[in-house]
């Protein structure tokens, strides 16, 4: 049976090939750019295959499994950028930011037993975390995509083409988020009895959307300032994460939020 002590050596062939995948990029060698980075997920996700069989149950319930998921769909979301706008340096991002949550889970797994909760043996868990998870990687690349505009790009024409690219990475990523939040309601109503009750974690995915809405119906503005559009982005990236790790800390959430996942 596989256990995290073994996450180490499936973390060192994923980031490894992963790298490789990056390093093809800038070399403009796409076919081994796609090879290295594919077989990377393929070996990463047989990790989180393998824990799921073992724990006899999806490892989605701790703030350490959650970001297992997430190190897994960020190259996943890096390789679907540049398969489609080529850009060069999506993926050496998109695998230093993996690398970041990998090496977090290696100093503080935070892994739990088997035995879930009640409330988490629904069938609507398991969908509704990971769909969650991948929308988070895609507003994660999008924030890179954001910061590398806000950086690099002076003038506001200069922005036009990428931000075009950068919408559809939006609309993928809140598309995604909001398909989480009817998994969540869903799960709720069978777990608790109700759709929506304004928990904490509730609250803040709400404003979280919101936040991208904004991002969205500022930039079909005919007198959109790119740059602002740029910064609404990064604000609601912030947002998601206190949505995702951050109410942890909030007292609000202590005793009382069933979300809140260092909760044993």
């Amino acid at each position: 049976m596989i256990s995290w002590e073994q996450f180490i050596y499936f973390a060192i062939a994923a980031v490894f090939l992963w790298t490789i995948g990056a390093w093809a990029a800038w070399r403009q060698k796409s076919a081994i750019a796609y090879t290295a980075t594919i077989a990377g997920l393929t070996v990463f996700f047989s990790f989180i295959l393998m824990m799921w069989i073992s724990l006899e149950r999806p490892p989605l319930r701790t703030m350490g499994e959650t970001r297992l998921w997430y190190s897994f769909f960020l190259p996943l979301a890096g390789i679907i950028v540049y398969s489609r706008w080529r850009y060069k340096w999506i993926l050496t991002f998109s695998t230093l930011l993996a690398f970041v949550f990998i090496c977090v889970n290696l100093f503080k797994p935070e892994i739990h037993s088997k035995t879930l909760m009640p409330a988490l043996q629904s069938p609507w868990f398991a969908p509704h975390v990971i769909v969650y998870m991948f929308a988070y990687a895609v507003f994660g690349v999008a924030t890179l995509m954001a910061l590398w505009m806000l950086i690099k790009k002076k003038t506001p024409t200069s922005h036009l083409s990428p931000l075009t690219s950068l919408d559809d990475l939006v609309y993928v990523g809140l598309a995604f988020i909001t398909i989480g939040m009817l998994f969540g309601a869903l799960w709720a109503k069978e777990a608790w009895g109700h759709y929506w009750s304004w928990d904490p974690k509730e609250t803040w995915a709400a404003i979280t959307w919101l936040a991208y809405l904004l991002y969205i119906h500022y930039r079909q503005m005919p007198t959109h300032k790119p740059r602002l559009a740029l910064c609404i982005l990064l604000i609601a990236f912030l947002l998601l994460q206190m949505c995702w790790w951050g109410i942890n800390y909030l007292p609000s959430a202590q005793g009382s939020s069933v979300h809140v996942y260092s909760t044993p």
